[in-house]
């Protein structure tokens, strides 16, 4: 469950009854007859009618098993559902709250206990070289690879250790290394790192962070080479220097003494980062910048310079699925012409640099990356961008057909209040409309719900046309019967609108904000989340 629904799902089963959560037992049990009645499968004869009836009826049954219940309901109140299905309600009669909560809360230690014996974190990435100039010259194509991997395991609440290895194969020669990082939290703001590692960089180690500040973190690490016998010493300061962004200072004492300042920003839209590095026999500097352009797609632009290295690199990437992002990205410099593929799955990461040219001709270099960014825009157009869109088409019609079979249940009206509910739509897949909710009393007494788009104001059902009529139904009776006796609408907090009784969701999974409603001639709105609670008219609503 999100974080961010963990609230309102503790008031869903008030909302099922449509009663508050400062209802008496009488009130509950009250609503619970009346809504059983009207909802009892035996009242229908159609067999498609009966089947949405006892789905209601199902959760009107389960609402009021634990809201008239004194213990469950008041675990429900403290926990929500997830108290109720820890097994707490099995154990011994609670009477106080405190009780309660120390009783779950040994319940769910027990829970973190056995998730972290099964915790682990594995990654790793797989490297493949490739040379075109070297398959021309028939050498094959393959000028080297590289493999690593590492698991990350919690061994207890305090305690992390990760284990990695890998392996490096480059022409005629090659490597491999194992390596093992134990972390110690020693308090809220220090820890220590054991590290050891064989092979080609065969060390020991010991490193210890501490937060000296709100904004300000240390850390010290000390290693020794077991080939050489060589001891390095780093110190490295980070500090916050907003919301968004970090600087740090590292110094390294060793046989490569150098000194190295940072920078890093990140954002919703952005990220950047820039490293300045000046050792005893080298300096370079590095900057590269990525900005989002969607939640699906993002472009990137990197720089490198240095005794070393020359190189711009420029490419972008594109999220195909909810833990895989590919990437593409061209690379010039006094090294020769790359291009360099990227899957990243979870923490798997598969790259692939390709070695065009080992010389920098300005026409070759010009073509390497106009002729692949112009296939990229050609193929964006006319094959993915369709694709998603025609993707997007079915989930909405799947969606539709789910929702259809929920029929109304029709209900006898009142006469106060009606009111006609609608749901603004995007008009296409990039370019999407504020969000929306319509309460509009209408004369022709007649309420919908669903698309704006396929609505006209002021206007009722029998002005949608055939192709937009699976994206509205009719919801004038269910609205009527939830105007009270003194002609008041109020819709209770802790679920969606779309889940009142009578309703269904005909666009789902479309976020409702805005409201607007008429009365006694008069045009009212407000602002509402769609788990809030909304009760009109009210006179701070009026336009």
């Amino acid at each position: 469950m999100k974080e961010e629904e963990a609230g309102p799902q503790k008031r869903e089963l008030y909302a099922v009854l449509q009663v508050s959560p400062e209802a008496t037992n009488e009130e509950i049990r009250k609503a619970y007859r009346h809504w059983a009645q009207v909802y009892h499968p035996d009242k229908y004869q159609d067999l498609h009618m009966k089947e949405i009836a006892t789905h209601n009826f199902q959760r009107i049954c389960e609402a009021y098993e634990v809201l008239s219940d004194e213990y469950k309901r008041q675990i429900y109140d403290i926990y929500g559902m997830e108290g109720l299905t820890s097994g707490l309600e099995l154990g011994p009669r609670l009477n106080k709250p405190e009780e309660l909560k120390e009783e779950l809360e040994k319940l769910r230690r027990k829970k973190e206990q056995e998730k972290m014996a099964a915790h682990f974190q594995p990654s790793g990435t797989i490297l493949a070289n490739l040379s075109l100039p070297q398959f021309l010259d028939g050498d094959g194509i393959m000028r080297g690879m590289a493999m690593s991997s590492e698991v990350h395991s919690q061994l207890s609440k305090r305690n992390t250790i990760a284990i990695g290895g890998n392996l490096e194969v480059q022409e005629n020669s090659g490597g491999s290394a194992a390596s093992a990082v134990l972390r110690h939290q020693l308090s809220s703001v220090s820890s220590v790192e054991f590290m050891a590692s064989a092979g080609l960089r065969a060390l020991i180690g010991l490193q210890t962070t501490r937060h000296l500040s709100l904004h300000s973190t240390a850390t010290i690490t000390i290693a020794k080479s077991l080939r050489d016998g060589s001891i390095n010493l780093s110190n490295t300061w980070t500090r916050q220097l907003s919301e968004t962004a970090n600087g740090n200072i590292q110094l390294l004492l060793g046989p490569e003494s150098s000194i190295a300042v940072g920078w890093q920003k990140k954002d919703e839209k952005m990220s950047a980062a820039g490293e300045l590095k000046i050792g005893t026999s080298s300096f370079g500097a590095s900057a590269h910048y990525t900005h989002r352009f969607s939640s699906v797609s993002h472009g990137r632009i990197a720089g490198r310079f240095g005794s070393t290295a020359l190189e711009v690199e420029l490419g972008g990437g594109r999220k195909i699925s909810d833990f895989s992002t590919v990437r593409a990205l061209y690379t010039i410099g006094i090294q020769g012409i790359f291009w360099k593929f990227e899957l990243h799955r979870g923490g798997q990461k598969l790259i692939i640099p390709v070695l065009l040219s080992r010389h920098l001709n300005l026409t070759f270099a010009t073509g390497a990356f106009l002729i692949p960014t112009s296939l990229y825009f050609l193929v964006k157009k006319f094959v993915v961008k369709p694709y998603y869109l025609q993707r997007e088409k079915k989930k909405a019609l799947e969606n539709k057909e789910k929702t259809s079979a929920q029929v109304l249940i029709t209900h006898m009206p009142k006469e106060d209040l009606v009111y006609t509910c609608c749901v603004a739509r995007p008009d296409n897949s990039y370019n999407m409309r504020a969000p929306a909710i319509s309460l509009i009393s209408l004369e022709r007494q007649i309420a919908v719900y669903g698309s704006r788009k396929a609505l006209r104001k002021g206007e009722g059902l029998s002005e949608v046309n055939d192709e937009s009529a699976s994206e509205v139904i009719d919801v004038t009776v269910s609205l009527n019967f939830l105007v009270n006796d003194s002609g008041q609408l109020k819709l209770h907090e802790g679920v969606k609108k779309s889940g009142i009784m009578g309703f269904c969701d005909p666009c789902p999974g479309e976020p409702k904000h805005y409201v607007e409603y008429t009365c006694g001639g008069q045009i009212f709105e407000v602002t509402v989340d769609d788990y809030a609670e909304l009760s009109i008219p009210q006179e701070s609503h009026r336009v």
